[in-house]
């Protein structure tokens, strides 16, 4: 049995207890949050024990094998280094993962060094949609890819960053692309290749913010494919819709749904639509069934390895900070030949000691 303490209660932690109530041989056995009436609200509902902190909450149970990271995005950084060199835990770590290609490096160095394993959340990857162009992409259906296109448009107005001082910051945060945007940039990676340059429009339209509310690029892929991407939360009154399509030379597919669930169109063949299309009953999907399953066989299967590895990883983070540092130069960027952005992620002692345990 693989027992999990979470760090954070936020609203994605309860998703991560019914997930771990549906499979065998994991469970989760605490939880923190210096909301403590959060963490307790959440181990009255589930009988699991609760506590302010991680250090008491980890030295307060005998046996923890994981420690899932469910807190601001800025500080996953902070916390996992911390639990790591602390307690020698293996790892999960929500989205967006790390905020800078940095910090992802020197993660899985100490990791590495004190052979504990890191479990990063891209669960979009196992939608059964996803899977399928995926699929396809590498037995040649769509042919070779030519242009890929990326549309959010959702709503977020004020009263939403103003629930949390982390929210709408550059340092614990980041904007639309890192937060509402970050699984779609994965996902692109993902099924079409490396990206090479990009040239990148940010702009805040709705909220009173620090960071962006809405992201247009272009870029251009390694293989020579071009693509286009529109994220906003500034649209108003209601979340309208995500999608992300790909032009192949031998055909088109599109997946869209509220968490990338739908695919929505799929030339080679048209029935499939419906075969891989899935009814959710939240936003997360039933991606966290598999990435928990693999969690679990990478205990279980010897010379199993998780497949978001950390160059996939570290891919990803460094394609976020590329978008960042194009704004700042103000001009098309090479995302090889770039250093990391110089917001994203960037230092508040004040701020991130409001999150420090």
């Amino acid at each position: 049995m693989l027992n999990i303490a979470i760090v954070g209660c936020g609203k994605v932690t309860e998703h991560h207890i019914k997930i771990t109530k549906k499979l065998k041989n994991i469970k989760v056995v605490g939880l923190c949050d210096l909301n403590y009436g959060k963490a307790k609200s959440y181990g009255d509902k589930y009988n699991i024990k609760a506590f302010k902190d991680y250090d008491s909450m980890i030295k307060g149970i005998k046996k923890i094998d994981i420690v899932a990271i469910i807190t601001p995005s800025g500080m996953h950084f902070n916390h996992a280094i911390d639990i790591l060199k602390k307690y020698k835990k293996n790892l999960i770590i929500e989205k967006p993962f790390l905020l800078k290609p940095s910090e992802v490096k020197k993660l899985y160095n100490i990791s590495k060094k004190l052979e504990c394993k890191i479990f990063p959340v891209f669960q979009n990857r196992y939608n059964k949609a996803v899977e399928r162009v995926h699929r396809a992409i590498k037995n040649g259906e769509l042919g070779k890819i030519r242009i890929s296109n990326i549309r959010l448009r959702w709503c977020r107005p004020d009263r939403y960053y103003k629930q949390s001082k982390w929210r709408g910051t550059f340092s614990l945060d980041g904007g639309v692309l890192s937060n509402q945007g970050i699984h779609h940039l994965d996902l692109l990676r993902y099924l079409t290749g490396d990206i090479k340059k990009i040239y990148v429009l940010m702009k805040t339209f709705g909220s009173k913010i620090e960071v962006e509310d809405t992201v247009v690029a272009t870029v251009e892929y390694e293989s020579g494919a071009v693509g286009t991407l529109e994220v906003t939360t500034a649209a108003r009154p209601d979340d309208f819709e995500a999608s992300l399509s790909i032009v192949g030379s031998k055909g088109l597919a599109q997946i869209g749904g509220v968490a990338v669930n739908e695919l929505q169109t799929f030339s080679p063949k048209k029935k499939d639509c419906k075969i891989y299309s899935e009814k959710i009953p939240n936003a997360y999907g039933f991606g966290h069934i598999q990435i928990y399953k693999n969690i679990i066989k990478s205990f279980e299967k010897k010379g199993f390895k998780y497949p978001i590895s950390e160059s996939e990883s570290y891919k990803t983070t460094k394609l976020l900070n590329a978008f960042y540092r194009a704004d700042e130069l103000k001009k098309p960027v090479n995302i090889n030949k770039i250093k990391e952005s110089k917001r994203l992620g960037r230092k508040n002692i004040k701020l991130t000691k409001l999150y420090s345990k």
